[in-house]
């Protein structure tokens, strides 16, 4: 019953607001599809290979020349690009997300436009189903990009950070 209800609310939804909220809810479940997959990440895959990258350092005997300096930075630097892996992808839909919504103001309008220049500015309600398709899907293009921003800062913060954490557990000798 519920279902049924939840199901009809979010046709409805679409309706009043165009496709375009098909395109916002598209990108906006990848965008979380993306976000969940890296904190599964950080919280398993990285733990994983920082003690792998541990015990391959603490495995060398050298750890002070040139050459050592230079695998240590590789050793981070890999560390460093599965952290970030897919953060800018993130961070680029949490740019895209207002602009679809801006598509969906602009797609309305025109429908409004169209209302007036086909029955004049009369036709009230004929008007109101454009509005509707101006307005919520820049609402919903906002919405899907400041839930994925705190997100995407969030990630990006701890991807540096541990970046940095990794690299100070990885000592060196100098000379």
């Amino acid at each position: 019953m519920y279902e049924i209800e939840a199901v009809s609310a979010v046709r409805d939804f679409v309706e009043l607001g165009g496709d375009v909220l098909l395109v916002i809810a598209f990108v906006t479940f990848v965008m979380w599809t993306l976000i969940i997959e890296r904190f599964w990440y950080f919280r398993t895959g990285h733990k994983e290979q920082f003690e792998r990258v541990k015990r391959e350092w603490a495995a060398r005997q050298d750890h002070g020349s040139w050459n050592a300096h230079q695998i240590r930075r590789l050793m981070v630097s890999d560390v460093q690009l599965k952290l970030e892996r897919g953060l800018n992808l993130i961070s680029t839909i949490v740019v895209v997300c207002p602009m679809f919504g801006l598509l969906g103001t602009v797609t309305g309008m025109i429908e409004v436009f169209d209302v007036m220049a086909g029955s004049g500015s009369g036709n009230a309600r004929g008007m109101a189903g454009g509005v509707s398709k101006a307005t919520l899907p820049t609402m919903a293009g906002m919405v899907a990009a400041l839930s994925g921003m705190l997100f995407s800062i969030q990630l990006d913060r701890f991807a540096r950070e541990e970046t940095g954490r990794v690299a100070d557990s990885l000592e060196i000798v100098t000379h």
